[in-house]
């Protein structure tokens, strides 16, 4: 079982910052990738940022330049560093995770993506 743990969001005026955090608990084994994706009201889920395992990061366009990601191997935990926040980031951001082997009954299993519940992130004056 992988449990994600998202916390950081807020409320922050425009050109601001944030810091998100996620940590997925758990008998965790492995993550392959580690994300953030986010959802405003009315449109689909899209991706923030991705980190793999291997360190290779992937940004939506809308974000290069003023986020960045890491990881925490150790942790088990992804960090979003939000800066030059604009409004039209506001949105439910969450953590992803994919392609996780933890321990179970002796022996290791795979969960191909895991999300967590989401946290709220609003820039607004």
């Amino acid at each position: 079982q992988v449990h994600l743990v998202e916390s950081g969001g807020g409320l922050v005026q425009p050109g601001g910052s944030l810091r998100l955090s996620c940590a997925a608990s758990g008998t965790i084994f492995s993550i392959n990738s580690m994300g953030w994706y986010r959802q405003a009201p009315g449109k689909q889920r899209e991706l923030v940022a991705s980190v793999t395992s291997g360190g290779s990061r992937n940004f939506a366009d809308s974000v290069k330049g003023r986020f960045t990601i890491s990881r925490d191997n150790a942790k088990n935990t992804v960090y979003l560093q939000m800066n030059s926040l604009k409004p039209e980031d506001t949105a439910v951001y969450y953590c992803n995770v994919g392609g996780v082997r933890y321990y179970r009954g002796g022996g290791l299993l795979y969960v191909a993506e895991s999300w967590g519940q989401g946290t709220q992130v609003t820039v607004s004056s």
